[in-house]
């Protein structure tokens, strides 16, 4: 039996004079190793595409964290603060393709945007910054910081009982994570359960019951998949949700 195909939408991003649609090698490093799954690119070409067409040639999707934020008009909030990285190109895409990907029964995993994504794809709201919430911690990153510390432990989860993420959790009490984000879950997505919370009660972890796999997280558990229990755990069933849809095509 072939390799799943995964299909990862793009961010669309100016290098120099011309936009390109690009995704980070962390995330195709974390599907293909620890899910044992082929990452497939897919452009961000909003309305252009043939979103059948695409859920017909790949086995899951894996919706990316990204610097840019989903634009607050599709869940009717306040105009973002002046600055604010967007990117409708890919909002035109991700946003549609989940819904659809989802009525499909296409296994999803979603991360930090993609996370917030599919909040938003299933009627949810966000909060723009969470930071000035009150009673909400500041989950954002040091950008003058190494890599390696933006990506450490940043704070403990609260796993839900009877979740999957307390399975693929194997035991590990707390389970730390990183934090490198400042838009979160305000109002929660139609049909979305809760499998993590930080320890402000901000979500980290949802899933949607009734399907083959519907996961997303807040944090970053692409980094270092390999090193990461808890990462080798969730990209693994990722991989094998893929390779059930694809055993089912065929």
């Amino acid at each position: 039996m072939r390799a799943p195909v995964v299909g990862i939408p793009a961010d669309r991003r100016w290098l120099g004079h011309h936009p390109f649609h690009c995704v980070g090698e962390k995330y195709l490093r974390a599907v293909h190793q620890a899910g044992g799954v082929t990452p497939f690119l897919i452009p961000v070409l909003g309305e252009e595409l043939d979103l059948e067409a695409i859920l017909a040639s790949v086995d899951g999707l894996l919706f990316t964290g990204s610097p840019s934020n989903v634009e607050p008009h599709h869940y009717a909030g306040a105009p973002s603060a002046p600055g604010t990285l967007h990117d409708a190109h890919r909002d035109a895409t991700t946003l549609p393709l989940l819904r659809l990907a989802i009525a499909r029964d296409v296994p999803v995993l979603c991360v930090c945007r993609g996370f917030q994504e599919l909040n938003v794809a299933l009627g949810g709201s966000l909060h723009q910054k969470v930071q000035a919430v009150p009673g909400l911690l500041d989950h954002r990153e040091d950008p003058n910081a190494p890599l390696e510390v933006q990506y450490g432990p940043a704070h403990a989860l609260q796993l839900m009982p009877g979740g999957r993420f307390l399975t693929w959790a194997a035991g590990v009490s707390p389970l730390m994570v990183n934090s490198l984000h400042q838009q979160g879950i305000d109002r929660l997505g139609d049909g979305l359960w809760v499998e993590a919370r930080a320890p402000d009660g901000l979500v980290e972890g949802v899933s949607l019951a009734g399907k083959r796999f519907v996961v997303g997280t807040q944090w970053h558990p692409e980094w270092q998949a390999m090193e990461n229990p808890f990462s080798r755990a969730l990209f693994g069933a990722f991989g094998e949700a893929c390779r059930a849809a694809a055993g089912h095509k065929e």
